[in-house]
Order: C-alpha cells, then structure tokens, then sequence
C-alpha cells in the first residue's frame, strides 16, 4: 500500500468522511487538496501533508483527529517530512503570523508558544499548502471568497515571493476580482 493510500484509510477509519466541512465533508476535502497540489507539482511529501493537513487541527478548524502527543503515528504513516509540514500547518497561528509571514518568515507556533522559523523549502511548503487550503474552500462555499476575498488576493500577493509560481498563479486565478 503506498503512502497516500495508508493516509486515506487511516482517515477514513479515524472518521474523516462523517465531519462536515465546506465541500461535503473533511475527507473529501483532504483530498482535494492533496490532488490540487500534485496537479501544482509540488512534492509527494507536501501532496501527503496536504491530505493529512487537519489531523492535529487547525487554527480555522479546531478539530483533531490525533493527539499531538502521538506525533510518531503520523510520522510512521506520512514520513518525518510530511508529518513535520502537517504539525507546522496545524500548529500556525494565522493571526500572528500570516500578515507578517513574507518579511520574518517566522511561524508563531500556538502549541508551543513559541515562534518557529523554517527553512525555505519547508516555508514554501507551508505557504503552498496554505494557499491551496483556502482555495478549496473558497470554491466550495463562495461565501468565504465574498467575505474574505480582498485579503486573500492581498495576502497570496505578498506570499508569492515565498510560493511556488503554479500556486500563485493559480491563486490569482481563483481570486481574480
């Protein structure tokens, strides 16, 4: 069984598929988003870190599907690179550090307390799956882009000297005003 598929069913047995979530449910997101990046070409390890991206939970959706005490279960899933990308994702706090993210390239770290700087490559990671996160939201429930459109065009525009260029582009498409 490859990695993504060891990933699928270990969601699917943690209930993934019975929580509710723009688009139908958490699941279905998961691997939308797992599929939109490797159509972007980003590495199999952020594809896989994209499709189990909530598990910790997230500063916009704070459900977990693993203590992060059992850390070591994703990592032996997922691969110490995926899961290292899925606890930085989870463990962000948007408010502190998304505005600022492109100038300190720091991530305010709300398990730890703690401000974290990755390197550039896991930066870009992060940025690339963030990005394509709120793009699958945004095109599941148009509502959000409405409401949060202008800072998600103004945010991904000061991301994308971090971004890789088919996320950007991407983004731009999705949020063309």
């Amino acid at each position: 069984m490859s990695t993504d598929e060891g990933a699928r069913a270990w969601l699917r047995r943690h209930g993934a598929e019975q929580i509710a979530h723009p688009g139908g449910n958490l699941y279905a997101h998961l691997c939308r988003v797992s599929e939109r990046l490797a159509v972007l070409g980003c590495g199999s390890d952020v594809q896989v870190a994209g499709l189990t991206h909530a598990v910790y939970g997230t500063d916009g959706f704070d459900l977990a599907l693993l203590d992060r005490a059992d850390r070591a279960v994703l990592r032996d899933l997922v691969g110490a690179d995926a899961e290292e990308l899925v606890y930085l994702y989870g463990a962000c706090d948007r408010e502190r550090s998304w505005r600022k993210l492109a100038q300190t390239g720091q991530v305010f770290d709300r398990f730890a307390h703690q401000v974290r700087t990755p390197d550039a490559a896991q930066l870009r990671s992060l940025v690339d799956l963030s990005i394509v996160n709120e793009l699958d939201v945004i095109e599941q429930d148009p509502a959000v882009a409405d409401r949060h459109g202008t800072y998600f065009r103004d945010l991904f525009a000061s991301w994308a000297p971090l971004a890789s260029e088919p996320v950007i582009r991407d983004a731009q498409r999705v949020l063309r005003p």
